[in-house]
């Protein structure tokens, strides 16, 4: 029997569990009480630690072309079939596909052999693109301004959407602890799935609504002259928001009383530690979000935050280390391609963004895509997968599930483990890094998501380049990448972990890098000032 501290994974909060192992796969599954992010509490999401610890229909080995091989075989099968396929048709035939369930070392790698070596920056990963582009436009760099302790320190804290309090059950049980001492909650959603929740606020908006009533928020803050000082503001932005952002407007919209919008208002103006916590997933209603927390300086101080819910857990580690089309690692954009490039020692540096989503399956249908690698689980991508399956002649998919081998579409399957088998790190939603440590053995031939990553690119030639022996060792690349010709223009730069020994990674405590970003006002753009963001945000070519 062992007592090993790890990590939940189940959304974006990131909380820690203390796992007791005892014979076989058995698992005894409790909160980390010195977790930062979750104190010990947990959600019936930490039981899946115990559920999937030896799930039924697990694929063990690897197939190839519908038949059981050895890793040497499939590996070398990768290999040739990569090599073969970038010299018949270029590196741009080649997409990554990023699914759920994966730890920074292995979107790290992924990442690296896609962009260095590859060639490619065709990488769909859902969920994680829009926001990376919104902070960049607003911020100068990809930063989630907020961690989970402005919630203790905020005097309103304000919820919108129905499902927040679903997704994220320890956030709304830290909420609620919060308004115990004092604080108001406001609670601003489209159905009355959120009436057991007690509150001090609570507005049932029409669907699709709630953007509109942050925006007639910002209106009527500029109105009464709550400004922040430290923002670009596009010299139209107040004429345009004023057309239909009235207070009889808005009430109309969201079908309120004027009276009762009114009073929200007020209420929101007279409480300078305003904490906004929204989902990530709405373009519309982050973006005035953003807008309304730059627009009144509302952020950049402890309980003063615009706060992200991400939709999906890893979409913080998706994107610190860049495995997204529009964006290299460790936050640098395509522009730096020269200076990641010499860091990797790199091949073929990919010099221009690639595609995503739906133009991504459009240049596949088109015939553009010859081959795609698909790694993490697909339980939100399923219908985007299928599609890609039929028209893509080489696919590649690192997996758990035996029952795709019985899918029509996969060239190759490689056993990857499930979440209880996985060894590295994650990033939470307020950028906190925690380890996760393995919690069970590796069954049968399954092997770690980077370890087959880093194997096919030391058959395709590149092992000076891939030399991982353990997951320690992608993570002090990956944090001397985001130190590299860094002189303190980046916040994301984990110089202090860019040695750490193997022993200390393995005893790592949870940390957060960025320490409290916009606390002296500045941010990370040429002149220091914020941007607000176009409402409604429309991401185009123009944007980092």
């Amino acid at each position: 029997m062992a007592i090993i501290r790890s990590q939940c994974g189940g959304c974006s909060v990131g909380c820690g569990v203390r796992c007791v192992t005892g014979g076989g796969r058995s698992l005894i599954v409790e909160g980390d009480k010195t977790h930062p992010a979750n104190g010990g509490q947990l959600c019936a999401r930490a039981e899946r630690l115990q559920d999937d610890a030896d799930p039924p229909g697990r694929l063990l080995y690897p197939i190839v072309d519908g038949r059981r091989q050895k890793w040497e075989r499939a590996v070398a099968q990768v290999a040739q079939r990569l090599s073969a396929t970038i010299a018949r048709y270029g590196a741009g035939a080649v997409a990554l596909h990023v699914g759920g369930e994966l730890l920074t070392e292995d979107i790290y790698v992924a990442n690296k052999l896609m962009k260095g070596f590859l060639g490619s920056a065709h990488i769909h990963a859902p969920g994680a693109e829009t926001p990376a582009a919104m902070h960049t436009a607003a911020y100068g760099e990809d930063v989630s301004p907020a961690a989970a302790e402005d919630i203790d320190q905020a005097r309103l804290i304000l919820i919108i959407g129905d499902h927040l309090a679903d997704r994220h059950p320890i956030l709304i049980k830290r909420m609620l602890a919060a308004r115990e001492r004092g604080a108001i909650l406001a609670i601003v959603a489209d159905e009355e799935g959120t009436d057991g929740l007690p509150c001090d606020i609570r507005l049932t908006v029409a669907p699709g609504s709630e953007h509109r009533l942050v925006a007639g928020l910002l209106l009527h803050c500029h109105d009464a002259g709550v400004r922040g000082s430290a923002t670009v503001v596009a010299e139209d932005y107040w004429t345009k928001l004023r057309a239909g952002h009235d207070l009889w407007s808005v009430a109309r919209a969201c079908g309120l009383a004027a009276a009762q919008l009114r009073s929200f208002y007020e209420t929101w103006v007279g409480q300078s530690e305003t904490v906004t916590i929204y989902g990530d997933d709405d373009v519309e209603l982050a973006a005035a979000v953003i807008d309304l927390h730059l627009a009144t300086g509302r952020i950049g101080r402890p309980g003063a935050v615009p706060y992200p819910c991400a939709a999906r857990p890893g979409g913080m580690s998706i994107r610190e280390t860049g495995c997204l089309p529009a964006q290299l690692a460790a936050h640098l954009p395509f522009s730096a391609a020269a200076v990641v490039a010499r860091f990797w020692g790199a091949r073929s540096m990919a010099q221009q963004p690639g595609l995503s989503g739906a133009a991504l399956l459009a240049a596949a249908q088109e015939g553009q895509i010859k081959a795609l690698w698909s790694i993490g689980s697909d339980a939100a991508d399923q219908a985007w997968l299928h599609a890609m399956r039929r028209v893509v002649p080489l696919t590649i998919r690192s997996t758990t599930r035996i029952a795709e081998a019985q899918e029509i579409g996969w060239s190759v399957l490689l056993p990857s483990p499930v979440w209880a088998e996985k060894d590295g790190t994650l990033t939470s939603a307020d950028r906190l890094i925690s380890r996760h440590r393995r919690l069970l053995d590796l069954p049968g031939e399954a092997k770690p998501d980077w370890w087959g990553l880093t194997k096919v690119a030391q058959a395709m030639g590149w092992g000076d380049a891939f030399h991982y022996e353990r997951p320690a060792d992608i993570y002090r690349e990956h944090a001397r990448l985001t130190a590299y010709g860094n002189d303190g223009g980046r916040l994301l730069n984990l110089r202090r972990h860019a040695s750490i020994s193997n022993p200390a990674y393995d005893e790592l405590t949870p940390w957060r890098w960025g320490e409290a970003p916009f606390r002296d006002g500045r941010f990370p753009t040429p002149d220091g000032r914020a941007r607000l963001l176009p409402l409604p945000f429309q991401r185009d070519a123009t944007m980092p």
